[in-house]
């Protein structure tokens, strides 16, 4: 995926049990994803935000 902020960096995150870290997907009847945790980029434009729902909300 693309980081949602607009910096066009691109982000992998690790769906399958034997990774770590790694992240849990789900996706409701119509197709939009959840993922947890949250996904926070250390470096670069530090972005920190959630996935629910399909839709991208932001950490304070």
């Amino acid at each position: 995926m693309r980081c949602p902020c607009g910096c066009g960096r691109k982000i992998e995150l690790l769906v399958i049990k034997e990774a770590k870290p790694r992240w849990d997907l789900k996706v409701d009847a119509v197709g939009r994803p959840t993922l947890t945790p949250s996904v926070w980029l250390r470096d670069g434009c530090k972005s920190h935000f959630w996935i629910r729902g399909g839709e991208v909300q932001w950490c304070d």
